[in-house]
């Protein structure tokens, strides 16, 4: 009897991290238009073992949660709900899905990762449980936290998620001595950059990369899997210095002065991610400040074969080994004839 205790409780373990990892699949779909709302999934099981899926819609509809509960009508009652993030308690554009949960008489709710947004904080899931409701936390956390890190990060700081693009030969060059940068990477890589713009709110380059490349920095190279608005899937531009008025980043924010100023302004607009994709000074200056949250590197089989080229980063570095910056690889993909490297602090 003590074995096919422990083995149920085993099995229900991989159970609900199946069903966690369907409602992270389901939160994938919403990436692209819920900010400055996080993207959350959902899934409801139902007592006859029916399975509603849930997404949180275009910013301003319904969450995650609600969705799944409408699919459900009255079979929600005496089920368990899958949320990627803690149920909202407070009320903004929509009603309080904790309470719509209880409403709903669900019998046990399971979430990824409790949100830090001070309206919610834990409160979410204490109301769950004084209502009754068995609760658990915790299930697929990690997996959970990276999907969501820029909101978290967000609601924890009031600063925006800082992704710092770069694209290099093999040889670490980012441009060639006379300037030009253009095509160091395959078409692959190049697509891949533009779900990066996609899922960030605002991009952010120097005024020398808008003279010398004269970029758009919209997004052309990546058809997302579901129609997304406009305004949404292009993301806000910023130069740091001035901007010619014929330049194709137009519309664009001419910005100057402290970037940990700029980080806060952007957070209080509700910014969670953005996009740095400047050269060398701009990358540099947000690295030495340590501002850069995570460090996505296109490297191409190529080289420029000396030390006249640009280098990833302008400026003093570390004197010494001591003092260098230590990082932990993340994800490592190939693109095409590509390799893209994705880092952050250790």
């Amino acid at each position: 009897m003590p074995i096919l205790i422990r083995t149920a409780a085993r099995m229900a373990t991989e159970v609900d991290v199946a069903r966690m990892r369907r409602a992270m699949v389901n939160a994938d779909g919403s990436r692209l238009i819920t900010s400055p709302n996080p993207w959350v999934g959902a899934v409801l099981v139902s007592e006859f073992a029916e399975v509603f899926d849930g997404a949180t819609e275009l910013y301003g509809g319904r969450h995650a949660e609600r969705v799944a509960l409408d699919e459900a009508g009255d079979e929600a009652r005496g089920s368990v709900v899958y949320t990627t993030l803690e149920p909202c308690r407070h009320t903004g554009r929509t009603g309080p899905c904790s309470q719509a949960l209880i409403d709903a008489r669900v019998a046990r709710v399971v979430i990824g990762v409790l949100d830090p947004d001070p309206n919610v904080a834990g409160r979410g899931a204490d109301d769950l449980r004084a209502a009754g409701i068995e609760v658990e936390v915790g299930v697929e956390a990690a997996a959970v936290s990276e999907q969501l890190a820029p909101y978290l990060h967000h609601r924890r700081t009031g600063r925006p998620w800082v992704v710092l693009k770069l694209a290099t030969t093999f040889d670490g060059r980012l441009a060639a001595p006379d300037g030009t940068s253009g095509w160091i990477t395959g078409p692959e890589a190049r697509a891949d950059v533009h779900r990066l713009r996609a899922e960030s709110d605002a991009i952010c380059v120097g005024a020398g990369t808008v003279r010398i490349d004269d970029p758009a920095l919209t997004v052309r190279d990546y058809a997302p899997d579901r129609d997304v608005p406009d305004d949404r899937l292009h993301p806000r531009r910023i130069v740091l210095g001035s901007v010619p008025a014929d330049a194709r980043v137009q519309p664009a924010e001419s910005v100057a002065g402290d970037l940990d100023d700029l980080l806060d302004r952007l957070g209080a607009d509700g910014v969670l991610q953005v996009l740095v994709e400047g050269g060398a000074v701009v990358a540099g200056d947000f690295h030495r400040a340590g501002l850069v949250n995570r460090y996505v590197v296109y490297v191409a089989p190529a080289a420029l074969g000396g030390d006249d080229g640009v280098p990833v980063f302008a400026g003093a570095g570390a004197v010494t080994m001591a003092d260098i910056w230590r990082g932990q690889f993340i994800d490592v993909t190939r693109l095409g004839a590509d390799i893209r490297l994705t880092i952050g602090s250790a």
